[in-house]
């Protein structure tokens, strides 16, 4: 019998798992703030909400899986490496 955690997806996929989550999550959040500043806490506010984190979310996991190696190469250079 496999236990559920047992189940979960190779080492390679991390690259992307990574980038996905935290659009994901990302874009839920600032397209909600950014919903609410516009229309204010309103009934069409809840409406327009997953259309704006839809759109923003197509538009940033595709830049982030773009832009990710980049910011590895940037943070590699501000960040000293573990003793």
């Amino acid at each position: 019998m496999t236990r559920s955690t047992d189940r979960r997806l190779p080492a390679r996929y991390g690259a992307v798992v990574m980038p996905f989550i935290l659009s994901v999550l990302m874009t839920f959040v600032v397209s909600g703030i950014a919903t609410l500043k516009a229309l204010g806490a309103s009934p069409e506010m809840l409406s327009v909400w997953p259309v704006s984190w839809g759109l923003s979310w197509l538009v940033a996991f595709p830049t982030l899986l773009v832009i990710l190696p980049l910011v590895r190469r940037l943070v590699a250079l501000v960040v000293a490496p573990p003793a």
